[in-house]
């Protein structure tokens, strides 16, 4: 999963370093994404996994690292099986 993650993290997340080189609990947002860019991310995420965000984990939080972001697409595929 964690290697999925920073294949959209690398497409959609704006970051201006490489994702494969950051730790998964390095913040994304002060490895270059915007809140635009984490918009972009959420979208390819949500494709890439087949899953939908709910309202509640549409946060900062959620998105800040390849670590938070696992967690919630953890949960989120666990609820859909």
């Amino acid at each position: 999963m964690f290697e999925q993650i920073r294949e959209v993290v690398a497409k959609h997340g704006g970051v201006t370093v490489d994702p494969a080189s950051l730790e998964d609990s390095t913040d994304l947002y002060e490895a270059g994404m915007t809140s635009f860019a984490s918009v972009d991310l959420m979208l390819g995420l949500e494709e890439a996994f087949n899953i939908e965000f709910p309202d509640a984990l549409l946060t900062r939080q959620t998105f800040a690292s390849i670590s938070s972001i696992a967690e919630a697409l953890s949960k989120l595929i666990a609820r859909a099986a």
